[in-house]
């Protein structure tokens, strides 16, 4: 019988959403059964819409989510033991229901909910006595807050010594394993830029930016866009999941033949083959798409609590600068590097490989050879 996973994302923009089709495909292409949850959906609807509101209004202060991020959550502090004791009454129960409805061999968490729940309940089963599974953490942060790490999980992935050691501040002797970000394999089998940029209608010899919103709507991407737009760039603009943002772009465009606009959207691989340079929030999996395509990127710093940990390790890799939060200033930034000689940065490694690795070492088998196979 084929192994089975359950794998819990969270609703928070695309930065676990992303991850989490990554190690769904990769296991899928295995041979595993994959099913996924959104972790939020573990707290019951009422709890989860009353947590997004929450969410929501923390992140439309930056420097209140900054004293809770920085204060509270990184360092454990009284509001994280809070939160988890709160969140441990709802979701555990939920899960030991959801599994005993459809036994998992895997739960792989890629949001700190999911990660609480799947550890507490491992911790808190006897040995040999069901559930029995593999609780399996992927943190795509460079800096695990204390909501990430619990007893009862099995096994840390990371993706830099930094987030390693994040985890190690709350289990010193945590079985963490380090791993390049977990990337989909369109990105790899991204066109070249000539051969992207035909069907796009951007000339060969054309400057080319891609701005992309990543759903948190902190970036000034419409007027950074008609900065550009209107400097002779070739703009490729992406709105996401953002409707508002996307009739506004669409407007834009409408009288600026150098500006395409896009809503979501599954040509991001092509986009980001087209262009010259990527600006977007530092988020690790928007950033690690980039660089598989060999893009450059211009980072803004908007992204308050862990966005901002994010932004010092993406600069500390190279290939990317960073702007301020105005328009202006995306626009001023974007044209520099734009000036600058054109050349691709550094391809990173699959990341296919060391995840079966990861996993074999707690019992778990995954076909890295065919899940790096070329899409038919």
């Amino acid at each position: 019988m084929a192994p089975t996973a359950l794998l819990l994302s969270g609703p928070h923009g695309l930065g676990h959403e992303m991850p989490m089709r990554s190690f769904r495909d990769v296991l899928r292409r295995s041979g595993w059964r994959v099913r996924t949850r959104d972790s939020m959906a573990l707290l019951g609807s009422a709890a989860a819409q009353a947590g997004q509101r929450v969410f929501d209004r923390l992140m439309s202060v930056p420097g209140v989510y900054d004293g809770l991020h920085f204060a509270e959550l990184r360092t454990g502090n009284r509001v994280a033991r809070l939160a988890e004791r709160a969140a441990a009454r709802r979701v555990v129960p939920a899960l030991r229901a959801d599994l005993d409805r459809a036994p998992a061999d895997l739960v792989l968490s890629v949001f700190a909910t999911g990660a609480l729940a799947a550890a507490r309940l491992k911790a808190a089963t006897p040995p040999g006595t069901a559930p029995d599974f593999r609780a399996v953490v992927y943190c795509p942060d460079v800096a695990a807050h204390k909501l990430w790490v619990h007893e009862g999980t099995d096994l840390f992935l990371v993706s830099s010594p930094a987030a390693a050691a994040s985890v190690r501040r709350f289990r010193p002797l945590a079985p963490v394993a380090l791993v390049p970000p977990p990337v989909r394999a369109a990105f790899y089998e991204a066109p070249g830029q000539q051969r992207a940029r035909e069907p796009l209608g951007v000339p060969a010899d054309a400057r080319c930016a891609l701005l992309i919103d990543s759903g948190w709507g902190f970036a000034p991407l419409a007027g950074a866009t008609a900065g550009l737009a209107d400097a002779g760039v070739h703009v490729l603009a992406v709105a996401g999941r953002n409707a508002g943002l996307e009739r506004e772009l669409r407007e834009l465009a409408a009288g600026r033949p150098n500006m395409t606009a896009f809503g979501f959207t599954d040509l991001v691989p092509e986009l980001m083959a087209a262009a010259d340079l990527v600006v977007a929030l530092p988020g690790a999996a928007t950033c690690a798409e980039a660089r598989v395509v060999g893009r450059r990127l211009l980072l803004l710093d908007v992204m308050p609590g862990h966005g901002r940990d994010n932004l010092l390790h993406e600069l500390e890799q190279g290939d990317a600068e960073v702007c301020g939060p105005a328009a202006a200033d995306v626009t001023a930034s974007a044209l520099a590097m734009l000036g600058s000689a054109r050349q691709e940065g550094p391809r990173p490694p699959r990341w296919e490989p060391a995840f079966a690795a990861a996993l074999e070492q707690i019992g778990l088998e995954v076909n890295a050879e065919a899940a790096c196979a070329p899409s038919s």
